[in-house]
C-alpha cells in the first residue's frame, strides 16, 4: 500500500470500520428477527397443534376407522394456522392407516426418519418426566420451501399426528428484511466515504501545508514559515517546523559566512603567494641553470629548493583553480577543435609520446574550453602513468552527441575501498604516505572542469587488469552552465593541475592506484 495516498488510505480505514460495523449491526439485526419470527410462528402452529390433536382423537374409539381417522386429519387441518395434518393409528379390523389431510403433499415419507423415531420413543415416566411420549419439531426443505415438521403421539394407544406447515411467507419476509438492512449497510457505506472524504480534507490540510512547506525548504527557501493556529497535535507540529526552519536559516548562515570567510582566505593566500613565489622561480631558474658549476655538496640541496618551489607553485595555482569552480566564477573559453589534434598535443608537450598509445581518428570535431580539456587529459594520463603501468591507451570516440576519451592503464587497479573517493579532494590512497608528489587536488580539479562543461568523469577496474577513467562530453558545449566568454577574454589564470607548463613535467597526481 506504499503507492496509495494518506487520504485515499484514510477513506479505505474509514469505509472498511463503517462496513464492518453495518454488517456487523445487519447480521445481529437479521439473525434475531428471523429467530424472533420462526420461533413466533413454530410455537403458535405447535400449540394449536398439540391442542386440536387433544381435541379431535380425544372422542374417538380406541380403534377407529380409517374414514373416521381421516375425519379427524381434515377437521384438524381447517384450523387458521393453516397446516396439514397426518394421523397413523391402528383401525378397526386389524392393521394401521395413515390419513393425510393432503395426499399429494404430505404423506409419511415427508417426515423425517430421525423425527418419527423421536416421536414413537417412549420415555420412562417419574418425577421430572411426567408423560411417557413428547411432542418434537424439524424445519425441513421440500422442493426448495421451506416447512416445519411436527409430531407427537396420542397418550393411551392414540394416533400418532403429524403437522406440516410452510414457512415460505416467513422466508418471504425475512429476505425483505435482508435486502432492507443490505440497502441499509450500502447507505452507511456511502456515508461513511463522505465523512471521511470531510475528515481527510480537514485534517490532511494542514500537512499538506506542512509538506509545501518542507518542499520549500528543501528548495533553499529558508525563510519558510507556517501560520499555526489551535493546539492540537498538528498546530505542535507546525510549530516545531518553524523553530527547526529558524534554527537552520540561523546555522545556514553561520556556515554561508564561514564558508566565504575560507574560500576568501585561500583566495587571498592563493595571490599573496604568486608574488613571493614569481620572484623565488626566478631564482631557482637561475640556480638550476647554474647547477652544474655549483658546488657538489650544495648541487642536492639546489635541485631540492628547484622541485620544491615548482610543487608549491603547482598547488597555489590548483588551490586558486579551486577557489575559482567554489566561487562559480570559472568560465569556459570556446573553440573548434580536432580531439585527436588536442590530445596529441597535450601528450607531446609532456613528452609522453613513448608512454602513451593513442588510439583516436582525425576530424572528431567539438566545441570546447581546449585549456580546460588539456587539463583534464593532462591529469588522467599523468595519473595513470604514475600510478598505473605503461602503457597508457587513450581512446577517443563519438557517441551520437557526445564525445567519449578513455584513458586506461596496465597497472594493478584501483582498490575498490578507494575508488569511490579517487575525485576527491586532498585524498591520497595511502595514509601511509600523506606526503607525496602530487597534492591530491589533480583529479578533483579534472573532474570539475568535466562538470563545468556538462560532462562527468567516471573511475573502475578494467576486467582485463588496470584502470579506467572514462570522460564523457557533450560535442558542443555551447549551453554549458559555466557560461561562456570570447576567446582572449578568459580570468581564469594558468592551467591547474599541472597542465602543460613545461615538456616532460607531469601533472598533479591523485595517488588513487
Amino acid at each position: 500500500m506504499r503507492w496509495i495516498s494518506l487520504r485515499l488510505r484514510l477513506m479505505l480505514v474509514f469505509a472498511l470500520v463503517a462496513l464492518a460495523a453495518a454488517v456487523s449491526a445487519s447480521a445481529i439485526a437479521y439473525w434475531l428477527n428471523r429467530d424472533a419470527v420462526l420461533t413466533r410462528t413454530q410455537n403458535a402452529a405447535l400449540d394449536d397443534f398439540r391442542k386440536s390433536l387433544q381435541d379431535n382423537t380425544g372422542t374417538l374409539p380406541l380403534a377407529p376407522t380409517c374414514p373416521e381417522l381421516q375425519e379427524a386429519a381434515d377437521r384438524m387441518a381447517a384450523t387458521s394456522q393453516k397446516y396439514e395434518v397426518l394421523l397413523i393409528g391402528r383401525v378397526k379390523g386389524g392393521g394401521e392407516c395413515a390419513a393425510p389431510s393432503n395426499r399429494d403433499l404430505f404423506t409419511l415419507k415427508a417426515v423425517p426418519k430421525s423425527l418419527v423415531t423421536a416421536v414413537n420413543r417412549e420415555r420412562k415416566v417419574d418425577d421430572s418426566n411426567p408423560y411417557p411420549y413428547h411432542l418434537y419439531w424439524q424445519r425441513i426443505t421440500l422442493d426448495g420451501k421451506p416447512y416445519l415438521v411436527g409430531g407427537a403421539k396420542v397418550i393411551g394407544g392414540g394416533p400418532t399426528g403429524y403437522l406440516l406447515k410452510s414457512l415460505e411467507n416467513e422466508r418471504q419476509d425475512l429476505n425483505s428484511l435482508a435486502w432492507s438492512l443490505g440497502i441499509a449497510t450500502g447507505l452507511a457505506l456511502i456515508g461513511s466515504a463522505l465523512l471521511a472524504q470531510a475528515a481527510a480534507s480537514t485534517v490532511l490540510r494542514p500537512v499538506q501545508r506542512l509538506g509545501e512547506a518542507a518542499r520549500r525548504l528543501g528548495e533553499g527557501k529558508l525563510d519558510t514559515r507556517l501560520e499555526v493556529s489551535g493546539t492540537d497535535e498538528l498546530a505542535e507540529l507546525s510549530r516545531t517546523f518553524n523553530k527547526a526552519a529558524e534554527s537552520l536559516e540561523k546555522r545556514v548562515e553561520e556556515l554561508s559566512a564561514r564558508e566565504a570567510a575560507s574560500r576568501r582566505f585561500v583566495a587571498d593566500m592563493s595571490h599573496e603567494l604568486r608574488t613571493p613565489l614569481t620572484a623565488i622561480t626566478a631564482v631557482t631558474e637561475v640556480l638550476e641553470d647554474e647547477a652544474d658549476s655549483l658546488d657538489p655538496m650544495i648541487a642536492p640541496a639546489v635541485q631540492l629548493v628547484v622541485s620544491e618551489t615548482r610543487r608549491l607553485n603547482d598547488l597555489v595555482e590548483n588551490l586558486m583553480e579551486v577557489t575559482r569552480f567554489d566561487a562559480g566564477t570559472a568560465r569556459l573559453v570556446l573553440d573548434d577543435v580536432d580531439v585527436a589534434d588536442q590530445v596529441t598535443a597535450c601528450i607531446d608537450a609532456r613528452a609522453w609520446l613513448d608512454a602513451v598509445q593513442l588510439d583516436a581518428e582525425r576530424g572528431i570535431m567539438a566545441r570546447l574550453d581546449p585549456r580546460r580539456l588539456d587539463v583534464i587529459l593532462a591529469n588522467l594520463i599523468g595519473n595513470a602513468l604514475k600510478h598505473g603501468g605503461s602503457p597508457v591507451r587513450v581512446k577517443v570516440r563519438p557517441a551520437d552527441d557526445r564525445l567519449i576519451i578513455e584513458v586506461r592503464d596496465h597497472g594493478p587497479g584501483i582498490p575498490e575501498d578507494v575508488l569511490p573517493h579517487v575525485f576527491d579532494r586532498f585524498y591520497k590512497a595511502s595514509a601511509s604516505r600523506p606526503r607525496s608528489e602530487g597534492s591530491g587536488l589533480g583529479l578533483s580539479i579534472a573532474l570539475e572542469n568535466a562538470h563545468i562543461h556538462g560532462g562527468e568523469i567516471t573511475a573502475a577496474n578494467s576486467p582485463e587488469g588496470g584502470a579506467v577513467f572514462t570522460l564523457s562530453l557533450p560535442r558542443d558545449v555551447s549551453g554549458a552552465t559555466g557560461g561562456e566568454t570570447s576567446e582572449g577574454d578568459a580570468g581564469d589564470g594558468g592551467p591547474a593541475g599541472g597542465g602543460a607548463s613545461g615538456a616532460g613535467k607531469g601533472p598533479e597526481q591523485e595517488g588513487a592506484q
